[in-house]
């Protein structure tokens, strides 16, 4: 079956040219055209990624957004005018996983859903490795995290920074090292967010979070896992 978008925009011109170069590339589109509408749809059609403008009548993109993080894991891609640095800023600290700015091409909006959909597949080379640490196991082939045995939802930017994080137990990382991680390339200025994964992370996978035994912060430099 196609994987399905959910395209959320208030402008009937934009949903239909991104639904025309979506359904190109293969893939299935839900659309809605406001926040309420948005949330309603996406409870009922479960898509594989939500593409959600910030500026939207009634209830805004980073209300959907914080409102769907709060029992879903589905990638979402924000789309924001130039000038809304802080809704950009906002959204990725609230769990979206990408951006996009207007003025946009439809072939980038299609190419940043092709990446982050391929983050969420698990689409890595033959050899793909299963890291541990204690009772914490990430499979990258199956792009699935464990602990003890119980699977751990975890977002496409969560994943890939605790990827990084326990492909070197030890090794500190710094905030825009596990950024460009988690998104595929360095968004300089945004480095803070990672505060926000990181304690997302630890809210999923510690099993007291206000205490962390996994994943350490080194103070003034970013962060750390464990070594054994």
């Amino acid at each position: 079956m196609n994987e399905r978008i959910l395209v959320v925009d208030d402008e009937p011109e934009i949903v239909r040219v991104l639904q025309g170069y979506l359904e190109q590339s293969g893939y299935a589109v839900i659309t809605a055209y406001g926040g309420q509408e948005a949330l309603r749809r996406a409870r009922q059609e479960a898509p594989d990624l939500v593409l959600l403008d910030v500026m939207l009548p009634g209830m805004d993109g980073i209300a959907v957004c914080r409102k769907l993080r709060e029992s879903s894991s589905v990638p979402i891609i924000m789309v924001t005018a130039r000038v809304e640095e802080t809704d950009r800023v906002l959204g990725l600290e609230l769990g979206a996983d990408d951006y996009v700015t207007k003025p946009f091409s439809p072939r980038e909006v299609v190419a940043r859903v092709r990446a982050v959909l391929r983050r969420t597949r698990g689409e890595y080379p033959a050899g793909a490795e299963i890291l541990v640490s204690g009772d914490l196991q990430l499979d990258e082939g199956r792009h699935a995290v464990t602990r003890g045995g119980i699977a751990i939802e975890l977002t496409p930017s969560e994943f890939e920074i605790l990827k990084a994080l326990m492909s070197a137990p030890g090794r500190v990382f710094s905030r825009l090292q596990l950024l460009e991680a988690a998104q595929g390339e360095a968004y300089e200025g945004y480095e803070r967010t990672v505060d926000t994964h990181i304690k997302n992370l630890r809210r999923k996978i510690e099993p007291d979070p206000p205490q962390p035994s996994y994943i350490l912060t080194v103070h003034r430099v970013g962060y750390k896992l464990r070594e054994e």
